[in-house]
């Protein structure tokens, strides 16, 4: 799997984004989320990730400020009432723990949880006992992460061990009881 890959199955995730509202208030720009009703400053999302809804079409840039989009080809003003979405952020300890996961045990994790209705942006928490063991030779441990996809809850269990062979467990359990287990083991 190329690194590619990788970032199309999380550029596709379910619930990747914070949809709403902009609107000018004041001199500033506004941005009132659809799910939650919060508002929030816009320029808190600056250099991030935005989609602006136009022509019945998302047209993709990073926010530049002063109700600016920077897009691939042309600097996009936004309009009070315009609806845009923003891409979320990844919990830093998973993220640092997707990249580390070697492409095989990185398909299987991200396609299971999604087979249970969650995605990635749906984490809450994540332990990675990763990060600690970085530079050892013998590598194992367990990372605990946990999803809430507002109808259920899921907690994973990551069982490595990475030192004669390459072997990733991971223990997938809902609030319903439902559980589920794969293993990637490599010699």
């Amino acid at each position: 799997m190329k690194k590619q890959q990788r970032i199309k199955l999380i550029e596709y995730q379910t619930r990747a984004f914070t949809e709403g509202n902009v609107e000018y208030i004041n001199d500033q720009w506004i941005f009132f989320d659809r799910e939650t009703d919060e508002a929030a400053m816009l320029d808190d999302y600056l250099h991030m990730e935005i989609e602006l809804a136009r022509h019945k079409r998302w047209k993709k840039g990073k926010l530049a400020g002063e109700g600016k989009i920077a897009c691939s080809d042309e600097l996009v003003f936004l309009k009070d009432q315009d609806t845009v979405r923003i891409r979320k952020s990844l919990v830093f300890a998973l993220e640092k723990l997707l990249d580390e996961l070697n492409d095989d045990a990185f398909y299987q994790f991200v396609t299971t949880l999604n087979s249970m209705q969650f995605s990635i942006y749906d984490c809450i928490y994540c332990y990675n006992q990763l990060t600690f063991v970085h530079d050892e030779d013998r590598k194992s441990g367990v990372n605990f992460i946990i999803f809430d996809n507002q109808e259920h809850i899921c907690s994973v269990q990551h069982h490595f061990s990475y030192y004669e062979g390459i072997s990733d467990r991971f223990e997938f359990t809902l609030n319903t009881g439902k559980r589920m287990v794969i293993e990637k083991i490599s010699s």
